[in-house]
C-alpha cells in the first residue's frame, strides 16, 4: 500500500540552497548596517580606506584599514578648517607625530587616487612660506623663488608622508609635485584609527574588479 507523506511540516529546515542564500543576505545586511553606523559617526563615505602604499610607514602601513572622519566634526585645538597642522599641533599627537593625518584629493582631482599624508602647515594665498618650512623637507631651495608653489598659488595645506626614506620632501615641491597646496575643499577627512592588515582584503577586491584602486594610499 502506497501512501502520500504530504507537505513537509513547518518544523523542517528549508532546502540547503535557500539557507545559503539567507546566510548571504544576512551577512550582507550586517555589513551594510555596520557601514551605515560608521558613516553616521564619521560623516565620510566610505568611512574606511585601505592603504595601498608605504608612504606613511611606520605609523600607518601598507595594507592597513583606516577609519576616516569628517575633519570639522571633532576638530582638535588650534585647528584650521578642522585640521590641526604639525606646526600648530603642540601636544596634539596623531599616529605618533604632531598634527592630523588627512586624506585628500591631489589637485582636487576626482580621478586620481586620494593621498593620505600629514598636514604640516597651512599657507595663505600668495604667502612666502619659505621661512616657515622645515629646511630638511625643501630640498636645495635657498629662497621662495626656488621653492615650488612659493609664493602659494592659493590658500591650503602643505603635506608630507611620514616615511622618511621615500617621502623626504613636502608633497607640494619638486619637479613633479604630488599636489598644489591642498585646499580645504579637497580634504576628504582626517585619519583617526588604523586596523593593521585588514585593508589587504579590500585591496585584493579592488584589484580583482579593476586595474587601479580607488583607495587612499
Amino acid at each position: 500500500m502506497s501512501g502520500d507523506d504530504g507537505p513537509p511540516s513547518s518544523g523542517e529546515e528549508p532546502p540547503q540552497f535557500v539557507q545559503y542564500g539567507m546566510d548571504i543576505v544576512g551577512s550582507a545586511g550586517a555589513v551594510l548596517l555596520v557601514g551605515l553606523l560608521l558613516f553616521a559617526v564619521s560623516g565620510v563615505w566610505p568611512p574606511l580606506v585601505a592603504i595601498e602604499s608605504p608612504s606613511m610607514d611606520p605609523h600607518i602601513e601598507k595594507g592597513d584599514l583606516v577609519f576616516v572622519m569628517e575633519e570639522e566634526r571633532f576638530a582638535g585645538p588650534n585647528a584650521v578648517h578642522g585640521v590641526v597642522t604639525n606646526q600648530r599641533g603642540e601636544e596634539y599627537v596623531r599616529f605618533e607625530q604632531r598634527g592630523d593625518v588627512i586624506v585628500y584629493k591631489p589637485d582636487g582631482s576626482e580621478r586620481r587616487t586620494p593621498i593620505i599624508h600629514r598636514a604640516m602647515l597651512y599657507v595663505e594665498d600668495g604667502e612666502n612660506w619659505y621661512s616657515r618650512a622645515e629646511p630638511e623637507f625643501i630640498g636645495d631651495a635657498d629662497n621662495c623663488s626656488e621653492l615650488t608653489n612659493c609664493p602659494a598659488p592659493h590658500a591650503g595645506f602643505i603635506t608630507k608622508g611620514d616615511n622618511e626614506l621615500s617621502n623626504r620632501k613636502y608633497d607640494q615641491i619638486g619637479s613633479n609635485p604630488i599636489s598644489e597646496p591642498v585646499k580645504p575643499e579637497w580634504v576628504i577627512g582626517t585619519a583617526e584609527y588604523r586596523v593593521p592588515l585588514l585593508g589587504e582584503i579590500r585591496l585584493g577586491w579592488n584589484q580583482a574588479a579593476q586595474p587601479t584602486t580607488a583607495t587612499a594610499g
